[in-house]
């Protein structure tokens, strides 16, 4: 678990420094729309990054599935920050001209709170471990993540495999009836 917490806390501090750099120069538009923004961009970044580096050794059979719940994870990573900032903003009074300071602290807060949520569901259930690398799921989350896994592997089988046994099936010798043993 070291070398894959160390990958993505360097990639998470590089992402954070381009997030906070969109997150201010967007931050004339309104706090929470900046931090919208910024946390779409930086998390189409950090997808290849944990990808390519971080999860390399995981397998990469179900980069839809995978790209998906990366993307649905950092929507709530997002509504984490998002609710963060929002919550200081609105419950404090603050203003983007007078509050950049304060607003950015809050904003903070918000990453460190998404960060935590984010390492923990890449690890466990977007960039899962080989099965037999793994134990059983224990929990809903990772037999939910387990589950769309499967059906997605069967899927995907199905489509491989369903013109190869249609070429099978016509090639097939067809039993002729009313031919029995001794006819």
């Amino acid at each position: 678990m070291a070398p894959e917490a160390v990958a993505f806390a360097v990639i998470g501090a590089g992402n954070s420094v381009l997030y906070f750099a969109l997150f201010n120069v967007l931050l004339s538009i309104g706090a929470v729309k900046a931090n919208v923004i910024a946390t779409l961009l930086t998390t189409t970044l950090s997808y290849f990054a944990n990808r390519h580096w971080t999860y390399r050794g995981r397998p990469k059979s179900r980069k839809r599935v995978e790209y998906s719940m990366f993307f649905g994870f950092n929507l709530a990573g997002m509504l984490i920050q998002a609710g963060t900032v929002g919550g200081f903003k609105y419950g404090l009074g603050l203003s983007e001209s007078k509050d950049r300071m304060l607003l950015n602290g809050a904003t903070l807060i918000g990453v460190a709170l998404a960060t935590l949520f984010r390492f923990w569901t890449y690890r466990t259930l977007v960039f899962r471990p080989h099965p037999t690398d793994h134990a059983a799921p224990t929990g809903a989350p990772e037999a939910i993540a387990e589950a769309i896994e499967t059906d997605h592997e069967r899927a995907e089988f199905a489509q491989l495999t369903g013109p190869l046994e249609e070429e099978l099936d016509d090639e097939r010798p067809v039993p002729q009836s009313g031919r029995g043993v001794g006819t």
